[in-house]
């Protein structure tokens, strides 16, 4: 995710200053993963540099000097760039789950059980993800079957290796 133009895509709504930001985000985007603050201000700073956004205000406190930032136009060019150009989907070429089961296999090791294990882990969070996706929102429930589509076509996966297991063991000892 690009938390920059995340950012830009909430300033669109109006001027917030970074706490408003971080709160926004966590709302809507990071249930799993807040943003700490450090990282807020520092991509604010990165797009004020940039001309992506402008200070629109400074409010003096008990604290620090509060910020509030503006999208500029510039940034919102930038965001309708960035939400018109598609995502690269993810082959997983390289999966550290398979060159487990191949270092299994090339040290003798039973790649069916490592196989097995990886199933169980799976399924275990698959159902977390289900318990979570019953009791959620809207956006919740988006997100968990996003995250549930994937690992089932991970469990696929796992089940034609293991029915391959042997041929692919002749494949990485020959």
């Amino acid at each position: 995710m690009s938390i920059g133009h995340t950012l830009l895509g909430l300033l669109e709504s109006g001027p917030r200053h970074g706490y408003d930001l971080k709160r926004a985000f966590d709302e809507k985007f990071g249930h799993d993963r807040p943003l700490h603050y450090g990282q807020v201000y520092s991509t604010m700073s990165r797009l004020l540099k940039n001309g992506l956004v402008e200070v629109d205000g400074i409010e003096a406190g008990g604290g620090p000097e509060r910020k509030r930032y503006a999208i500029t136009d510039a940034g919102i060019t930038d965001v309708e760039r960035w939400l018109a150009t598609p995502e690269a989907p993810e082959p997983y070429l390289q999966s550290t789950l398979y060159t487990k089961i191949v270092l299994a296999l090339l040290t003798s090791r039973d790649a069916a059980d490592i196989l097995d294990t990886q199933r169980a882990e799976h399924l275990r969070t698959m159902r977390a993800l289900t318990e979570r996706k019953r009791q959620g929102d809207l956006a919740d429930q988006l997100i968990c079957d996003h995250a549930l589509f994937h690992l089932e076509a991970d469990l696929r996966w796992l089940e034609l290796t293991a029915a391959r297991l042997d041929k692919l063991r002749e494949a990485v000892t020959a």
